[in-house]
C-alpha cells in the first residue's frame, strides 16, 4: 500500500519561506515522477509542480515560477517543495501526489495534505 505524508505546513508571513516535505512508502520511490498540488478554500485543487522521477526534469504552474522549488532525494524516499517568497494567494492545503510518466499523465495516490498558511 502505498502511503504519503507531507510535513513542513504552517504560518508565514508574506514575503517568508516554508520548506515542505513528502515521505513515501510501500512502492520504489525512485521509479515514478511526483507532484505537488494546493487546494484554496472554496477553489478546486490545481497544480503546482512537478519532478520527474530521476528529478533531472521539473515543470511548475505559472503562479509560482521563480519562487517555488520542487526536489526529490530518492534515497530518502523524500519529495520537497521549497517556497520562497510567499504570498497570502498561496494559503492552501499542499498535497504531494505520486504520478504516472513525466510529465505526468495523471497522478494514483494522494497525501492528505498540509496545511499552509500565509498572512499579509
Amino acid at each position: 500500500q502505498v502511503q504519503l505524508v507531507e510535513s513542513g505546513g504552517g504560518l508565514v508571513q508574506a514575503g517568508g519561506s516554508l520548506r515542505l516535505s513528502c515521505t513515501a512508502s510501500g512502492c520504489t520511490f525512485g521509479a515514478y515522477s511526483m507532484g505537488w498540488f494546493r487546494q484554496a478554500p472554496g477553489k478546486e485543487r490545481e497544480f503546482v509542480a512537478a519532478i520527474s522521477w530521476t528529478g533531472i526534469s521539473t515543470t511548475y504552474a505559472d503562479s509560482v515560477k521563480g519562487r517555488f522549488t520542487i526536489s526529490r532525494d530518492n534515497a530518502k524516499n523524500a519529495l520537497y517543495l521549497q517556497m520562497n517568497s510567499l504570498k497570502p494567494e498561496d494559503t492552501a492545503v499542499y498535497y504531494c501526489a505520486k504520478g504516472m510518466g513525466f510529465p505526468p499523465k495523471g497522478y494514483d495516490y494522494w497525501g492528505q495534505g498540509t496545511q499552509v498558511t500565509v498572512s499579509s
